[in-house]
């Protein structure tokens, strides 16, 4: 589990970078539009449109891909833990996602400083590395099947 959780700050290091590199691309995209009419309080929005971009990134891609960016870089990926006895065993990588599921295991992912709190707690009240949000969500990040490809 230890190698897993490694792999996973990893992975959201680098879908931090992604998300990253979209609001850029917004940014240079507004600013076409923004520097003729010197309406640059637009710019003071992009707190609010971070966590918006940053929410449907992760949300979308695990419901539909059960991966992120940096999740498939680290061959990582989501998968539900509903309607299995045993959620550790190895017979639930076919179990996608919902998007119900996707938005509660994602709401920590806002700003950086609820995630911590979100790995704090799950690590107090369970006995893996999953994080508070991931368990009440029922879903859990596991090692893809390299076998399949």
């Amino acid at each position: 589990m230890e190698k897993i959780f490694k792999k996973r700050i990893v992975a959201y290091i680098a879908d931090y970078f992604v998300v990253s590199a979209v609001m850029w691309i917004i940014a240079q995209i507004l600013a076409i539009i923004i520097v003729p009419y010197s309406m640059f309080i637009v710019y003071d929005y992009f707190i609010f449109l971070a966590p918006v971009v940053g929410i449907l990134y992760f949300v979308i891609l695990e419901k539909n891909k059960k991966t992120t960016v940096g999740k498939h870089l680290m061959f990582l990926e989501v998968v539900s833990t509903i309607n299995n006895k045993n959620s550790y065993s190895s017979n639930y990588s076919n179990n996608s996602i919902s998007y119900k599921q996707a938005i509660i295991r994602n709401l920590s992912k806002i700003y950086w400083v609820p995630i911590i709190f979100d790995l704090i707690i799950g690590k107090l009240y369970g006995q893996s590395n999953e994080r508070i949000l991931g368990r009440l969500s029922r879903t859990m990040v596991i090692e893809e099947d390299l076998n399949k490809y």
